[in-house]
């Protein structure tokens, strides 16, 4: 075999067999793209058929194909989303690209290139998309086709689409500057990166005055580098901070972290649930204990007990007196941590959905619950497709059967590890004040953070029978709490 073994990378080879490997990495390049046009047919494949399937059993046409993408992103484990795009694709190469497709399947071209000749001519009619296909994928342009980078790729797309079809490519445009918006995704090392789509002119001109502030303030004596004043004049620009006040900007922040982490020092990291807009991630401990150090130290964070059982399942939380939806709807979003329960799904939660239908005896209860984005929620409904909970390792799990009899499990993350040895009564932790004499917290007390900025301690206060309206602007700080941490004269 040519293929190299662990100790022969350790020191000098043949100049015949690296060759022989240079020529291997070509050939399994070339098997890829293979690969990827043999994935696209069998995707549109199945969509076909279970169209006509779903036809034959009467069902409304908008309504046809509805779960065909889920089941792409399970077999290719990515996210539903991923597999409707790659199926949008895939339907491209097959109805309306066969040169692009020819040239995909002998390994000529590349997946991502034969996906950018898909996007460069969306906005074409299928005629115009043809024979910009000919031209740079037919039998006449592979040569050149061969040649060309990425960038030259795509600008001879445009350049042809231009020539073919100048109103569709000032519609594109026009249609492009109406989607315009700002968006926010998680980044690592709790970081997020925040994202402007906008006309050219426009972001260019505010990068160059950014830029401009930057390089002047450098000159200046600043010691922070020029992108990370960029960045903080821009918070503060946005936000209407005076300048080096960028950190001091209000936000709610939903932190799913244990008692053990919060009060008594441990390690565990907690956990900022999906839902909010800078999304899912996790918090190192003393990071975590900092963020709610700082929100009691400002007046503005509130902690609500969430209660699990010896395995991790959740089981009741202090913002309720009894189930009803609202109550749920809390348990199963900190349960998937903000996260749609399908596996491979990276999208927010935001339907609350029944495993087993309501309309099929399925009970609205924890058990029978799970938190879904719309797309995964949808998908289900379509006919041939079941669910039904079970556990693996004693965490909640859905079992899912497509209409093809695949079987995928998801199972719920674990959540924050709380509090399991047993301790004589209540050992606060350091600075804070314990429960007075002869009272003890129970599940009507919630930790409340009214101390102010002179005041390091937490002071402990029954709720109020009576419910009272929560000020605006707090955060909502949730934690972690095991029955089996016992305090005397309660229960469990």
């Amino acid at each position: 075999m040519i293929l190299p073994a662990g100790t022969d990378t350790d020191g000098p080879a043949a100049k015949q067999v690296q060759a022989e490997w240079v020529d291997l990495l070509g050939e399994l390049e070339a098997v890829k793209n293979t690969v990827a046009a043999a994935q696209g047919r069998l995707a549109v494949a199945l969509e076909e058929a279970t169209r006509a399937d779903e036809a034959v059993q009467g069902i409304r046409v908008e309504r046809r194909g509805r779960g065909v993408s889920n089941q792409v992103g399970a077999a290719m484990q990515v996210s539903p989303h991923a597999g409707a795009a790659f199926l949008g694709t895939a339907r491209a190469w097959v109805t309306q690209m066969p040169h692009t497709f020819d040239a995909l399947r002998t390994g000529v071209l590349s997946s991502w290139r034969a996906t950018l000749m898909v996007r460069e001519t969306s906005h074409l009619t299928p005629e115009h998309r043809a024979r910009i296909d000919e031209e740079i994928c037919g039998p006449a342009g592979l040569a050149e086709l061969a040649r060309l980078g990425t960038k030259r790729l795509v600008a001879r797309v445009k350049a042809l689409a231009a020539q073919l079809d100048v109103h569709a490519c000032v519609k594109r445009n026009v249609k492009a500057v109406a989607e315009r918006r700002v968006s926010v995704r998680p980044a690592p090392d709790l970081m997020v990166y925040l994202t402007a789509l906008v006309p050219m002119a426009q972001g260019v001109q505010a990068y160059a005055q950014l830029k401009a502030h930057a390089d002047a303030t450098k000159a200046a004596g600043d010691e922070r580098g020029v992108g990370q004043i960029m960045a903080d004049t821009l918070i503060e620009r946005v936000t209407g901070r005076e300048p080096g006040k960028a950190e001091e900007v209000p936000v709610t922040i939903n932190l799913l972290v244990s008692d053990q982490t919060l009060l008594a020092g441990g390690g565990e990291p907690g956990v900022v649930p999906e839902g909010m807009s800078a999304g899912a991630g996790t918090v190192p401990a003393p990071v975590a204990r900092n963020l709610a150090a700082h929100g009691i130290g400002a007046d503005t964070a509130w902690l609500r007990s969430i209660y699990v059982d010896p395995r991790g399942r959740l089981l009741a939380t202090t913002s309720t007196s009894r189930f009803h939806p609202p109550g749920l709807a809390v348990l199963l979003r900190a349960r998937e941590q903000g996260i749609c329960g399908t596996s491979w799904c990276d999208a927010s939660v935001r339907h609350m959905d029944h495993v087993v239908p309501h309309g099929e005896g399925g009970a609205t209860s924890l058990a029978n619950g799970q938190g879904l984005c719309a797309r995964c929620n949808h998908a289900k409904q379509a006919p041939g497709w079941g669910q039904k909970a079970t556990e693996v390792d004693g965490r909640h799990a859905v079992e899912t059967i497509t209409p093809t009899g695949h079987t995928h499990a998801s199972v719920a993350p674990a959540p924050p590890e709380p509090v399991r040895d047993p301790a004589p009564g209540w050992t606060p932790a350091v600075g804070m004040d314990s429960p007075g004499s002869g009272r003890v917290p129970r599940s009507r007390y919630s930790i409340g953070c009214h101390t102010g900025p002179r005041d390091a301690t937490i002071a402990y206060r029954p709720r109020s029978r009576r419910r009272t309206r929560r000020r605006s602007g707090r955060a909502d700080i949730s934690w972690g709490h095991s029955p089996a941490y016992t305090m005397p004269g309660t229960s469990a």
